[in-house]
């Protein structure tokens, strides 16, 4: 087979220098652009378009060996002052933009010293340590700077990359097809052409698949799997979702403020009966802040279950805190992203209600407000989120470090984690870095921000048999590797 058509729930072409963690999005871009660095399958990285780098003991001047023969698919030379334009335009505070929130890559390549040392060869020297700098570059794609200034805006109708495939069309919201890029410095995509077409719902995609329209199919509902067992000439392949799914606590006022009831309302959950409920099973307990498939997940030392721990921990802390009786606490649910919120919330309330917590509901249908109520801080005592970044770094530093206080940061502070993370910034080698992120993980047990709750566990259809094939940790269809 030549062409391969891959059904997802939407297909948009955005700002490649925006901040998304899209899937659906970022496994386009994957096939047109490339960064740096790239994740490599089983975790960690790979080269992308810098073939090496090396980076300073003190964690802030990193250099990068580039490809010498890497071009842009109009022929322009993907070089060092490609690299150099391009992160200094996504360092722009106006750029990075996701939910309506700026300037995510100006909080780290902001004030930083981009330099050409070669033609093939750049050093960026950041404003503080940040051994971290490749989870903030890995999803950084590095456009031709000739395309950028003369399409502006216009460039996401005809994107100009140097990845593996090239733009060939694109129907907004509808499908996008591109083709095998002959010139590509790699090893050679596994087709000649590939289309990403928008297929809304679940059935529909399972649908597109089985008729044979569609190769692939991603985000499957679970009883698919059983379709695809029983089909001759399909296969079904299960993956963990990093994205945690939680309720963003506010702990900057109100009786979350209190850390005894965030520890309280942790414990007092049944994550496996929730996942069972809400989910039909497709989901597995999140007991951290970030999901086990991230650098620096679990903690060191055995993990305390929660579900081990019993209503009378529970009870104590409630006690502790002033509410022997129980108390009501004020939630905000979006009607949709993530589209359970309001069963989920259904189902939360009625296992609250067992330990004496009733929870009154503010629904928003409009989820645009919904983001701009949280990143202006306005939620009440807790409100339905979601946490996609696969960075640890990214997700201490943006929505835990209360020196940040970043868009989703909700009054949480911990000036003992802040501490580790300064740690972490500045510590090299990994191994030692991934401990100190441990030791964070379970302090966070102890002094949770959020209310942790699952990670999705995704399906997704193939046609034929791809024994031994599996998704990329970080949940995304990689293009370079298509079964």
């Amino acid at each position: 087979m030549t062409e391969v058509t891959i059904v997802q729930s939407r297909v948009e072409l955005e700002d490649p220098h925006n901040c998304t963690d899209s899937n659906d999005v970022l496994t386009v871009f994957e096939a047109l652009f490339e960064a740096l660095v790239r994740f490599a399958p089983g975790g960690g990285f790979e080269p992308g378009l810098a073939e090496r780098w090396t980076v300073s003991e003190d964690a802030r001047v990193w250099t990068f060996h580039l490809r010498a023969d890497a071009k842009f698919h109009n022929g322009d030379a993907a070089d060092a002052e490609a690299v150099k334009h391009s992160l200094e335009r996504m360092a722009r505070p106006e750029m990075g933009v996701t939910l309506g929130a700026p300037g995510v890559y100006a909080q780290y390549l902001g004030g930083a010293e981009i330099d050409v040392l070669a033609r093939d060869q750049v050093r960026v020297r950041t404003t503080a340590p940040l051994a971290d700098l490749l989870d903030i570059l890995v999803y950084g794609y590095i456009l031709p700077p000739s395309v950028l200034a003369e399409a502006g805006a216009a460039f996401a109708e005809a994107p100009v990359g140097s990845g593996p495939y090239c733009f060939e069309s694109y129907e907004p919201g509808v499908e996008v097809t591109l083709r095998a890029n002959a010139a590509y410095h790699g090893e050679a995509p596994p087709y000649e052409r590939v289309t990403w077409r928008a297929c809304g719902g679940a059935e529909a995609r399972l649908d597109a698949l089985m008729s044979g329209e569609a190769q692939i199919a991603n985000a499957l509902a679970p009883a698919a799997k059983g379709v695809l067992d029983r089909s001759a000439g399909h296969s079904a392949v299960e993956y963990l979702s990093p994205t945690a799914y939680i309720y963003l606590l506010n702990a900057a006022r109100g009786p979350l403020s209190d850390p005894r009831l965030r520890r309280a309302l942790n414990l007092a959950v049944d994550r496996r009966a929730l996942i069972a409920e809400v989910l039909q099973g497709a989901g597995q307990p999140l007991e951290g802040f970030v999901s086990p498939v991230h650098f620096g997940a679990g903690r060191d030392g055995p993990d305390t279950d929660p579900q081990d721990t019993g209503p009378e921990e529970v009870h104590r802390l409630l006690t502790a805190a002033g509410y022997p009786d129980g108390l009501t606490l004020a939630v905000d649910c979006p009607t949709r992203l993530p589209d359970e919120a309001e069963a989920l919330t259904a189902a939360l309330a009625r296992q609250l209600a067992g330990v004496g917590i009733a929870l009154e509901v503010h629904r928003v249908e409009d989820r645009t407000a919904y983001a701009h109520q949280v990143r202006l801080k306005q939620i009440h005592d807790l409100c339905v989120f979601d946490s996609s970044p696969m960075s640890t770094f990214r997700v201490l530093k943006e929505k835990i470090d209360s020196r940040t206080a970043g868009s989703w940061w909700q009054g949480y502070r911990n000036p003992e984690v802040e501490a580790l993370l300064d740690g972490a910034a500045a510590t090299v080698d990994p191994e030692t870095r991934a401990s100190l992120y441990r030791r964070c993980y379970g302090l966070l047990q102890q002094d949770p921000p959020w209310l942790t709750l699952y990670n999705h566990r995704q399906l997704i259809g193939l046609t034929g048999s791809h024994e031994g094939w599996s998704m990329r940790f970080d949940g995304l269809l990689d293009p370079r590797r298509l079964p």
